[in-house]
């Protein structure tokens, strides 16, 4: 029998994958779906925007209702109302009903990411949360980079169908799994349901996501994507101001106090941002600038995932030689030192360069995901936990909608500047410079942490401090955790 301890990383891992896999595997198969159900591959685009609208509208109750209903439950349901959508998509017969299908399986993905992560972190011992967490990194890391090629081949050699419908069989496998091996622990006193708090950040996390998204995809004109984030910049401005006010917000900014969570969602912002630009650029600078088909794009593009699953097996003992604060610090700059190598790459670059460089740099970047995903819940108490998870998942979906408006933003400002009208080798490099540079300022962010930080972990000694209040005060929040550790349940997710 697998150890617990093992086993529920891989099954909040494998929810994850699917979610991952699907949301990037469309990309690829849009035109035949198009082509299907009688509309054009554009406005088939709006199945992807309306997916991460869902995400951004959901993911700030899911804490609340992890809480309110247990989060073995609730990522049980997660995963089935994913598997509904799945199967929606497989039937659809008309954009409409494909939107409406993804839309569901929205509301699956902003339930399963942090419930997931809650999960994990009630389920998992803090010694083994890192070399957890590493397998829970991978979805977000393979997804991106396998779901294309797949995509293409499922579609080429099947039908664009099948892409939904394996994920009956792998949803009913978790379901099954989480029911039976994930403890059945809910918050004995559930705080009051913020609706006006959730109105607002669902209003304000949508129009900033989707309104980047769309940028990206080149969906809407400037003035409507800047209306789409304007709005949502305000009514994210009036759920500051009303968080404040409430005891029970739905995001609580009050854990940004804590040094640890302010790095990992600040420097992790910035960082997750250069790289989420990678999976928009990388791809068409393959098929576009230098000619590949969608699958052998998809192929060079999967090192990514190869250098990520290489580092799952290292990740904790790296972070217990080095500690967080100086790993991620000089991490920071390696992985992006990698992402800007990507400007040098020409259609004479040697594939298997290429491939190497993708290789080395995915295992930096699958390394420094799984750092900023631990180190976020180093300093936050138990009660605390299902408010951390939905925060830490809001900022990465914000991040990489964020990536790939940057990304797109900086092509086209090149093309511009070029006096260029079509899609060239030579425009992406720009792209990759600024992402990389915005990689590499988080650095800053997490040198600001103690130097102590999430040694406890990391499996590291504690670093004795001047400070005898700090030190009492880590010890009555070690205390805290160790009583808590009896009521294991449930954590998880992707990415960064």
């Amino acid at each position: 029998m697998m150890n617990k301890q093992r086993l529920i990383p891989l099954i909040v891992a494998t929810a994850l994958f699917m979610e991952n896999m699907d949301s990037t595997v469309i990309a690829t198969s849009l035109p035949a779906i198009a082509a299907d159900i009688g509309t054009s591959p554009l406005t088939l685009k709006l199945a992807i925007t309306s997916y991460l609208l869902s995400l951004a509208v959901f993911i700030p109750a899911s804490g609340w209702t992890a809480d309110r209903f247990g989060a073995r439950i609730v990522f049980a349901g997660a995963v089935a109302v994913f598997m509904l959508g799945s199967i929606g998509c497989a039937l659809s017969g008309s954009v409409t009903d494909f939107v409406f299908a993804r839309i569901l399986q929205g509301l699956g993905g902003a339930m399963m990411t942090p419930v997931g992560r809650l999960v994990l972190l009630r389920s998992v011992d803090k010694s083994a949360l890192v070399n957890a967490m590493a397998w829970v990194t991978l979805p977000a890391l393979i997804g991106p980079v396998i779901g294309p090629p797949l995509g293409g081949f499922i579609t080429t050699y099947f039908s664009w169908h099948w892409i939904f419908l394996i994920n009956i069989p792998i949803g009913l496998l978790g379901i099954f799994l989480a029911l039976k091996y994930i403890d059945p622990i809910k918050s004995e006193a559930p705080e009051r349901f913020d609706l006006l708090g959730l109105v607002l950040a669902g209003i304000g996390l949508a129009g900033i996501a989707f309104g980047l998204s769309v940028a990206g995809l080149n969906l809407l004109p400037w003035p409507i994507v800047a209306g789409l984030v304007g709005v949502g910049t305000v009514s994210m401005t009036l759920y500051v101001i009303h968080a404040r006010r409430t005891g029970s917000p739905v995001l609580d900014f009050g854990l940004l106090r804590l040094p640890t969570m302010r790095a990992s969602i600040v420097g992790g912002f910035m960082f997750r941002l250069g790289i989420g630009a990678l999976p928009f650029l990388l791809p068409l600078l393959m098929q576009v600038g230098f000619g590949l088909s969608p699958f052998q794009s998809g192929l060079v593009t999967f090192a990514s995932a190869v250098g990520a699953m290489g580092m799952k097996t290292l990740a904790a003992r790296i972070i217990k030689a080095f500690g967080f604060r100086n790993m991620m610090t000089v991490n920071a700059v390696v992985s992006s030192a990698f992402l800007a190598a990507c400007a040098l790459f020409t259609i004479s670059t040697p594939l298997m360069l290429i491939f190497t460089i993708l290789v080395v740099g995915g295992f930096f970047r699958s390394l420094q995901f799984t750092a900023i995903n631990t180190v976020a819940y180093a300093e936050v108490e138990p009660p605390q936990m299902s408010r951390a998870t939905t925060l830490v998942s809001v900022n990465q979906q914000l991040a990489v909608s964020a990536g790939v408006a940057v990304g797109a933003f900086s092509v086209e400002t090149t093309l511009a500047l070029h006096h260029q009208t079509e899609l060239s080798a030579d425009v992406f490099a720009p792209a990759f410079i600024v992402v990389s540079l915005i990689s590499a300022a988080s650095a800053w962010f997490f040198w600001q942490m103690p130097a102590d930080a999430g040694n406890e972990i990391a499996g590291r000694k504690a670093i004795d401090i001047s400070s005898r209040k700090g030190a009492e005060k880590r010890a009555a929040a070690e205390a805290v955790k160790v009583a808590t550790e009896d009521t294991q349940n449930a954590r998880d997710q992707r990415l960064g």
